[in-house]
């Protein structure tokens, strides 16, 4: 369990009274930095090696101090040498270090005096040792605390997207396939983000994989399946004596490790696909894309029979900013001087229920929930000024994963969709972790979005969410030409727009609007939103379909103009780029409200 960073403080300060005054390099640097990373919690053997063999840039062998592949490397003098010489000196290294063992943060150090470069920022943090308690932020990423602002766009997410892929691969090319085959990918994606985010412990997996399996991968399944067995057990039902190697990992829960799967087979080849994985630092990777990950495994033609596509973090906050955010930021901004109208408020969003009912992956209902989460925190920043009017920070934090619900036709996207949600609570926790000190985690998992694997079109969204208790309907419902439908999806729309003369010529994305019209009949204080191709709002289409959704007393709040669509979605085994989206190209978004 991570550290908190109260605790941190605590820690450094102690640290910094032990080394005070000394000065001597080869006799207790290492001591010194073992001491420097069990400040945050974290064994220095788990990540990290002293002395580790390295050819400088003259083609001179040397030995970098100390090296945590691909995250950090330390330089360390005697006191009252100079530091710009030890930065330099650290540099000198890097031609002789393996691409993806480049570090992202040096520290050089004389005992005195800590300075650290984060190289992705260009950014340097130099102190004293005695006011190290002050500057321990800088190193939340030693603990698991993620440091970097969470971007889509961080090339990681591509890296990630496409290693899980090529794993997705291997495991189908030797008969692994179905769902199966999906939820163990969903398993091992939850571990490899747990692990670099302080749910696990730091290289947890990681070790597990590289030190409790044979190399040429022939008992990694088999290995696999037993930890996702005590996954989901709790520790004080574990039995006694159990391996040190899986009782050391924490109880999860939340169904994700209920199912006994099928023993999968793998080889050296894909077991150093899975530790490349690993490799990642998976704390940068953002929920909000993993509706790529599908992508990356479905061939071009199964996403254009499906209609899947990913929607981009800045499509889809034009739609639920008018939808929902800006009314409640306005709302928010009028109550956070008021501490009994603040804590309605407070009350009001935990209560909030949202429905995606083509949701894919959950790319919506990931970035509702994160936005909806950064609210709660201003609110409670605002409660909560001296943070002593809780006695636990669990007490403050309302709005969890089950305010959300989805269907999505296929299995895989669902439980992405899930797992995503709790990916995204997590890093939201640790953001409340920053700002209040305590550390926070959801563990075992109680809570979950509520995600139907079914048909949108045939199934009664009342039993997925009552009418009467939903707030907000959104999503980006597929698309499909009325010429290109398949034979089921005409059957579907002739049963939705039975009795409507004309029909036969809508988009299939149509077929939403009429149901989610006849389901805000039930509840006329749902708001809903989607995104669409612009074709229903020109064209012959608009006359049919406009005529009935007026007639049953829909009424449009808000509107966006047309904009060129952008997909991230892996094309034919190729990178993620930006591409447009079916041959109209752009797309339009109507809200509606009865």
């Amino acid at each position: 369990m991570a550290l908190s960073w109260t605790e941190i403080k605590e820690r450094a300060l102690a640290f910094s009274q032990e080394w005070e005054g000394e000065t001597s390099e080869h006799a207790e640097a290492k001591s010194f930095w073992d001491g420097f990373f069990n400040v945050f919690g974290v064994p220095r053997r788990r990540v990290a090696t002293f002395e580790e063999p390295v050819k400088k840039h003259d083609g001179r062998g040397g030995y970098i101090d100390l090296l945590w592949k691909g995250v950090l490397l330390v330089e360390h003098k005697s006191a009252g040498k100079d530091l710009d010489t030890a930065f330099q000196q650290a540099k000198d290294y890097f031609p002789g270090i393996k691409d993806i063992d480049l570090p992202k943060y040096i520290v050089v150090s004389d005992f005195a005096r800590i300075r650290l470069i984060d190289l992705e920022e260009n950014k340097a943090h130099e102190f004293a040792l005695k006011d190290f308690y002050k500057n321990v932020k800088p190193f939340g990423f030693i603990a698991g605390y993620q440091k970097h602002a969470i971007v889509p766009q961080d090339p990681i997410n591509v890296d990630a997207v496409e290693k899980l892929g090529r794993l997705h691969d291997e495991l189908e090319a030797l008969g692994y396939k179905g769902h199966e085959l999906e939820i163990l990918l969903v398993r091992l994606l939850f571990c490899l983000f747990a692990e670099d985010t302080t749910i696990f412990e730091k290289r947890q997996f990681q070790d597990f994989i590289e030190n409790c399996t044979r190399e040429d991968g022939s008992d990694l399944g088999a290995r696999l399946n037993e930890l996702f067995q005590y996954l989901n057990q709790p520790e004080n039902e574990r039995p006694e004596g159990l391996d040190e190697s899986i009782a050391a990992f924490r109880y999860v829960n939340g169904r994700l490790y209920e199912e006994t799967l099928r023993t999968a087979v793998f080889n050296r080849k894909m077991r150093d696909s899975l530790l490349e994985c690993c490799s990642l630092d998976w704390s940068r990777i953002s929920p909000a894309i993993f509706g790529s990950l599908f992508q990356s495994v479905m061939s071009p033609k199964e996403r254009r029979e499906q209609g899947a596509h990913y929607t981009t973090e800045e499509n889809i906050l034009k739609l639920i900013q008018p939808l929902f955010l800006d009314d409640l930021r306005a709302e928010f901004e009028k109550v956070r001087r008021l501490p009994h109208k603040l804590e309605e408020f407070h009350r009001k969003i935990a209560h909030l229920k949202f429905f995606d009912p083509a949701c894919g992956c959950g790319n919506f209902l990931v970035i509702a929930y994160r936005e909806l989460r950064k609210l709660e925190l201003d609110v409670l920043k605002n409660l909560y000024k001296d943070h002593s009017r809780f006695l636990s920070i669990q007490d403050p934090v309302w709005c969890d994963v089950d305010q959300f619900y989805g269907i999505e036709i296929n299995e895989f996207p669902a439980r992405i969709a899930e797992v995503a949600m709790w990916l995204m609570d997590h890093q939201m926790n640790m953001a409340v972790s920053e700002e209040f000190g305590p550390y926070y985690v959801r563990l075992p998992l109680r809570k979950a979005a509520t995600i139907l694997p079914g048909n949108a079109l045939t199934t009664d969204w009342n039993t997925v969410v009552d009418a009467k208790e939903l707030n907000y309907i959104l999503g980006n419902p597929p698309f499909g030409g009325s010429k290109l439908l398949s034979d089921t999806q005409r059957r579907e729309m002739e049963t939705i727009f039975r009795g409507i003369h004309g029909a036969g010529v809508m988009d299939y994305v149509a077929a939403w609007y009429m149901l989610a019209a006849a389901y805000l009949e039930k509840n006329p204080a749902i708001q809903c939103a989607f995104v669409s191709t612009n074709s229903i709002t020109q064209g012959e289409q608009v006359g049919i379909l406009w005529s009935e959704l007026l007639r049953r007393g829909i009424r449009i709040n808000f509107a966006h103009r047309t904009f060129r669509w952008s997909s991230e979605a892996r094309e034919g085994g190729g990178p993620l780029r930006n591409r447009r989206v079916w041959d109209a190209g752009t797309h339009g978004k109507t809200n509606l409200r009865l």
